[in-house]
């Protein structure tokens, strides 16, 4: 049997991490050759001394946690960016001040754009921006005043870490962008399976069936009647899609995951399909027409106006019907979806909402009106005698879910 779920990943910042944690090694062996060759002309090498052991254990010890961007969290970015700032700070304790305003490297050295470095991959160029330009403040705090070649290497990291932070970000939207097109093209793919698999099979006997029952009459009638519902149902199943897919990355470390689901999450606000959730309406006596492309509706809207649409065929149901026939029409409009549900029942006479609603009974004014007014919602009944009745069902584009509607 085939499998209906595969998970694909792919990750173009995962070797960014890589690289980052071979930088933090390099550059912490170079910092301590800087100092091992000019030793002698510190004039106090046991603060150095003292500061590469904590540099070392510190670099060797949190090597995990720049192995992706699941373990590089903010208390470590801050952590680790704090433990540059020290070194470079404790330079003017170590060092004679003449070399150090002569140009003479930090303590950290180029250890410090590791840390600068780590909050570009992690966070893009904002805090990439941000974590440059401390360092930019410390190192010109260190030596004194913004020599040129403090304000040559300080740019140089800035512009650096900020053009590496906006790669990342762009890298990101592109791996969400190939997500999503490899979703649709998976749920496409299983779409056409199903449907041939249907189309040749149930599909066929149920039309049969449909066929023969309305030739015997009698109790092979009403089991044709409900072949050919069930019939319609499958049919819009499969012109109008499965389950909707996930557009999240479970593990941003590893990439982009691409997923089948049974249900968008509600917290999330990702819209949804209005279609498939219309689509259970369809029946042998109950026509539905859609646009071909994909109708976006905040969950809890969609929700709310697949019910309204269910309550206005339970009302044509009760008052013209079993045997009634329903046209369902779907519009995507720029700035709304409007639903209509028209009947071909006599119409309801004027006044008799007013008259219902005094006496108890708000299937109207409740189950669609009320539906309709919590998501910013309008509905709207238009009904001539003898000609029956039509409701129109306005939903915004920027519905709002309200809290509590379900």
């Amino acid at each position: 049997m085939a499998k209906r779920e595969r998970v694909m990943r792919m990750s173009v910042e995962q070797p960014l991490w890589r690289a980052l944690t071979a930088y933090r090694v390099l550059t912490l062996f170079y910092a301590i050759g800087l100092f091992v060759t000019a030793y002698d002309r510190f004039p106090r090498p046991w603060v150095a001394v003292g500061y590469y052991v904590v540099l070392a254990g510190w670099t060797l010890a949190t090597l995990p946690r720049v192995a992706g961007a699941a373990a590089c969290t903010k208390p470590f970015l801050a952590a680790d960016l704090t433990v540059a700032l020290a070194g470079v700070l404790l330079t003017r304790v170590a060092d004679d001040v003449s070399r150090i305003e002569a140009g003479g490297p930090t303590l950290p050295s180029i250890w410090t754009a590791g840390s600068v470095l780590a909050f570009a991959i992690k966070g893009g160029w904002r805090w990439a921006a941000f974590a440059s330009t401390l360092v930019a403040v410390v190192n010109i705090a260190e030596r004194g005043a913004p020599t040129r070649d403090t304000v040559h290497n300080v740019i140089l990291v800035w512009v650096a870490s900020i053009a590496i932070g906006y790669v990342v970000e762009v890298a990101r939207a592109s791996e969400r962008t190939l997500a999503r097109a490899l979703e649709i093209e998976a749920a496409t793919r299983e779409r056409e399976r199903l449907a041939r698999d249907i189309h040749d099979g149930v599909l066929q006997v149920l039309a049969m069936v449909q066929r023969r029952g309305a030739v015997l009459g009698g109790e092979a009638a009403e089991l044709g009647r409900m072949a050919g519902e069930q019939e319609v149902a499958l049919r819009s199943l499969v012109s109008g899609g499965l389950v909707p897919v996930s557009r999240v990355s479970e593990d941003v470390a590893l990439g982009a995951v691409v997923r089948a689901v049974d249900e968008p999450d509600e917290e999330t606000g990702e819209p949804v399909d209005l279609r498939p959730l219309l689509a259970r309406y369809a029946r042998a006596r109950v026509t539905l027409s859609e646009p071909g492309a994909p109708v976006p509706l905040p969950l809890v809207a969609a929700r709310e106006l697949a019910g309204a649409v269910g309550a206005a065929l339970d009302n044509v149901r009760e008052h013209v019907g079993e045997s009634a026939r329903a046209w369902i029409l779907v519009e995507d409009e720029p700035d709304a979806v409007i639903v209509t549900v028209r009947d071909e029942g006599p119409g309801i006479p004027e006044g008799r909402l007013a008259q219902a609603e005094g006496e108890g009974r708000l299937g109207v004014a409740l189950s669609i009106r009320g539906r309709l007014r919590d998501i910013g919602g309008t509905a709207e009944l238009i009904s001539v005698p003898g000609q029956g009745t039509e409701v129109e069902l306005r939903v915004p584009k920027a519905a709002r879910g309200a809290a509590g509607v379900r």
